[in-house]
């Protein structure tokens, strides 16, 4: 299954999730709106439940137009706005909230995964497989964003990379695996 298409038509996203979509920056905020508004999103509602479908056709049309930059951009800025546990205070903890927050805000079926598959402190590296229909710049934005904020306080850099030796959403895979170092 290629980004853009839900694993199970059933499947809703909190809309609280869809608002930090269209929150996320000033630039570009009134065409996002107007391009959730085309698949019928409308009104949206924090507490709501609407049809991933719908949304993934939105990021579609986002991705297809001049805003094409900004989805890494706003993965960006989803983790950067959003509140975390007092317990979540190391990489590790963070990077494996990742799939815990992503399944908090999806229901109803078979909605993918964010797995970290290794992680290494002394190595200061980690794997992480996306398997969702998200698209793979804005799942590289949110590991990225997470890295950036949990990292070691000695760590001066990060770095988060699509794993081009695996398969990928960008050439119809079901998954994307990224390389985190920090």
């Amino acid at each position: 299954m290629a980004q853009f298409v839900s694993f199970d038509p059933g499947v809703k996203v909190l809309g609280q999730s869809i608002l930090l979509f269209v929150n996320a920056m000033d630039f570009g905020k009134e065409e996002r709106i107007e391009i959730l508004e085309k698949h019928g999103l409308t009104n949206l509602q924090p507490g709501e439940w609407y049809d991933l479908q719908k949304w993934l056709d939105a990021f579609k049309d986002l991705s297809e137009g001049i805003l094409a930059s900004t989805l890494y951009i706003i993965g960006k800025e989803i983790p950067s706005n959003a509140k975390f546990p007092p317990d979540i205070d190391t990489l590790e903890k963070a990077l494996y909230s990742i799939d815990v927050a992503y399944k908090m805000n999806h229901t109803a079926g078979e909605i993918g995964t964010y797995e970290v598959t290794l992680f290494d402190p002394e190595q200061r590296k980690a794997i992480m497989v996306c398997r969702n229909p998200y698209p793979s710049d804005f799942d590289r934005g949110i590991i990225a964003a997470m890295t950036d904020r949990f990292k070691p306080e000695d760590s001066t850099a990060s770095e988060v990379v699509l794993d081009l030796t695996k398969e990928s959403r960008l050439n119809g895979g079901e998954s994307c695996t990224y390389l985190i170092s920090w």
